[in-house]
């Protein structure tokens, strides 16, 4: 007899397997993500830099890890490249927003149960969700306060404090070697970003990610129907989407 943590491991492999075929065959664009073979509960992740932001032309490699009851408990996700974000922490990388925050009462939080995690949310809502907290930080409750400041800073004073944005665009200009290794070819144009990475899906979710991770700066151990020319980010500040 089948027992209930077998059951939910199943029943978590399904979804996940569901999802993965329906990415292949419905690409989004701004990410790009390969399944372990032998582990179908890790993901590997790249997300392209949203042109006309201080991202624009980055490469960023992540690791998405799901629970074996997923989908009713939200997976983590940990870049692997160095990021400087008020609601990524420094040190381990892990992104801190309310979508990933299990479904469970907590006053203290501020956020409101229908921003947590939900059986109904899935690994692209996921991935446009930290798409939009690069551009839309929450600064009201930060995972690097430092950061937080720098970026408030240069928000207030309109861009003429040049020390978040000389930061981002050198992290940005990092990646550019991690890009070519994986040959991957980074979209940095809005046309490139919304139509050329869909009307090309193969080129991208078929390149060999073996060593995606092989010198990552952190050293971690460890369904819709879309607009075919609709882009999924916008540049308004806190949208509220990255709360610690």
């Amino acid at each position: 007899m089948a027992t209930t943590t077998s059951v939910a491991t199943t029943s978590a492999l399904r979804a996940l397997h569901a999802e993965l075929i329906k990415l292949e065959k419905e690409p989004v664009e701004g990410f790009i993500v390969k399944a372990n073979d032998e582990n179908l509960f890790e993901w590997e992740v790249a997300i392209f830099g949203p042109p006309g932001t201080l991202y624009e032309g980055g490469y960023f490699k992540a690791m998405m890890k799901f629970p074996h009851d997923y989908p009713y408990s939200p997976p983590t996700f940990r870049f692997h490249t160095k990021m400087w974000h008020p609601n990524i922490y420094e040190n381990s990388g892990d992104v801190c927003i309310s979508i990933l925050h299990p479904p469970v009462a907590d006053e203290q939080s501020g956020e409101l149960p229908s921003e947590r995690w939900n059986p109904t949310q899935n690994v692209r809502t996921i991935l446009l969700s930290v798409i939009s907290l690069l551009n839309e930080p929450n600064t009201y409750s930060p995972a690097n306060v430092d950061a937080s400041v720098m970026y408030r800073r240069w928000k207030d004073s309109k861009g003429k404090n040049k020390e978040y944005e000389d930061l981002i665009k050198k992290q940005v200009k990092g990646t550019e070697l991690d890009a070519q290794k994986d040959e991957v070819i980074v979209p940095k144009t809005l046309e490139e970003y919304c139509i050329k990475t869909k009307e090309t899906p193969q080129s991208q979710s078929s390149v060999d990610l073996a060593d995606f991770y092989d010198d990552g700066d952190y050293g971690v151990e460890d369904d819709d129907d879309d607009d075919d020319d609709e882009c999924y980010y916008d540049d308004e500040d806190d949208s509220g989407n990255g709360e610690s």
